[in-house]
């Protein structure tokens, strides 16, 4: 079997994913399409204009339906809660696949997608909300991911692959990223294109919303869930939920 390192990225690398409704309702899509295409999803990590999954179709024909179900749905639904119109997703998505046997490719992989945070400096550690690393260091359940082969091969009980995979996550140096180029015409361009009209779009296929907007109630338990189980501090998430049952 082979387990993919999937990468989706806002259009125009945007940051569209920063509000927290927003974030709630893709953990509620994720929810959706793995009773759709059941899968297993060892990793996830949903970044401010990208996000990174580890997953494993139960058929490599699976990839395509669940990648395409779950950036459609979650297109129709951001464009709306935005008040946009367009792509949503910069491309279909980008893939990279090993098998499950790759031990060592497994697990800097994982890291990889756990240390997205860390490494973007949005905080200094690797426990983070909308990431499934507390499951692997608290051993806690969030509702939408499992542990990979090679996290379980880590030692012989779930306390000693917990604590190990801590250690090889605090050996982590992110590599520095290369500055954005500078292409000829970016300057220029703006100022020829500025005041100029944009056509209207004719259009995009919608949701038939009263079919497919989920109560709020259900959306929100599904993102309690995974929040409370992978955060830092568990009494401080709560707040954002305080209104739930």
């Amino acid at each position: 079997m082979f387990s993919y390192h999937i990468t989706t990225r806002c259009n125009n690398r945007e940051f569209r994913l920063t509000r927290l409704e927003c974030r709630e309702v893709f953990l509620y899509a994720i929810k959706k399409v793995l009773i759709k295409y059941p899968f297993k999803l060892y990793a996830l990590c949903i970044m401010s204009n990208h996000v990174h999954y580890l997953m494993e179709p139960a058929q490599p024909q699976d990839l395509p339906k669940i990648m395409h179900f779950l950036n459609w749905y979650t297109a129709m639904c951001f464009n709306r809660m935005l008040n946009r119109t367009g792509h949503f997703w910069e491309k279909r998505y980008h893939k990279t696949a090993f098998e499950n046997t790759d031990t060592k490719r497994a697990l800097n992989t994982l890291r990889y997608i756990h240390a997205n945070p860390k490494a973007a400096g949005m905080q200094s550690g690797f426990f983070y909300d909308f990431s499934n690393y507390g499951t692997h260091d608290r051993l806690t359940d969030d509702g939408l991911t499992q542990w990979h082969p090679a996290f379980l091969s880590l030692g012989k009980t779930l306390e000693e692959c917990a604590t190990k995979y801590r250690g090889f996550c605090k050996k982590y140096r992110p590599k520095p990223k290369p500055e954005r180029r500078c292409h000829w015409g970016s300057k220029l361009l703006p100022k020829i294109l500025k005041g100029k009209k944009h056509k209207k779009s004719p259009g995009q296929l919608t949701l038939p919303w009263d079919t497919w907007e989920p109560p709020d109630e259900e959306i929100r338990a599904v993102a309690k869930k995974f929040v409370l189980a992978n955060c830092y501090d568990p009494n401080y998430a709560r707040q954002f939920f305080e209104f739930d049952p």
